[in-house]
């Protein structure tokens, strides 16, 4: 199974650090967040790679070649200008001939990937979205009322639940007939046309995964990473 990471976005939430590198090649440790996806995929049995690269690709691909340095096939596709999550993936479209996994390229996964595959072959899957549990306290009371604006209830500060999208996909090639060519394209937007077209999506469920999305995130997952890395006697 091939792996498509997707590393071609501008980074500005985490700016000024991406001022000088893209996203993905932010360390984390003694590496870059890239390649601590690489690896775990690598792990799960997966070794080749197409990596979508746009702001800065060049970093990326110096870095790392054509990956036999980590002892994987790595090919890359290149924008001139931002395309958004899926129009990045469209660009691959030449290059996917089976079911592929589809990884942003700022977040940090450990699940059962042989699981998650089982899982979309059985259910049959255009496309599975990989999603983790998430609860939120509202820091306000929460006012319901009808239509003539009569209150019907008051929940003070009530938890919110509900799953979120992690950011990584088990993907069937057809799924990339939803995402138009050379148009800057949301990954939303083409599961959204998917599920209108009757498509059967799936919803695989996995424990954690570290996002990398804004400096917050970024300094929480490298205390996290520091601390997973244990004591230096």
């Amino acid at each position: 199974m091939k792996a498509v990471i997707l590393a071609g976005g501008l980074g500005t939430r985490l700016r000024p650090y991406t001022l000088f590198l893209p996203k993905p090649m932010l360390p984390l440790g003694d590496r870059p967040i890239i390649e601590h996806i690489i690896r775990w995929l690598k792990g799960k049995g997966v070794r080749e790679f197409v990596v979508s690269i746009g702001y800065m690709g060049r970093v990326i691909e110096d870095y790392f070649g054509d990956g036999s340095s980590l002892g994987v096939s790595m090919k890359y596709v290149r924008s001139d200008r931002p395309m958004g999550t899926a129009g990045q993936l469209k660009l691959v479209e030449d290059l996917i001939d089976g079911t592929f996994i589809c990884v942003y390229g700022d977040s940090i996964f450990k699940f059962d990937l042989d699981e998650a595959v089982r899982f979309h072959k059985e259910k049959g899957c255009l496309a599975t979205i990989m999603v983790k549990k998430y609860v939120e306290r509202l820091k306000y009371g929460l006012i319901e009322f009808d239509d003539g604006h009569l209150v019907r209830s008051w929940r003070e500060k009530p938890e919110i639940t509900g799953f979120i999208n992690s950011g990584c996909y088990l993907m069937e090639p057809g799924f990339l007939k939803y995402i138009p060519k050379g148009r800057v394209f949301g990954m939303d937007k083409a599961f959204k046309r998917a599920l209108e077209a009757g498509e059967r999506i799936g919803a695989f469920e996995i424990e954690d995964f570290m996002d990398i999305g804004n400096k917050d995130a970024y300094k929480k997952a490298y205390l996290r990473y520091l601390k997973e890395l244990g004591e230096i006697p």
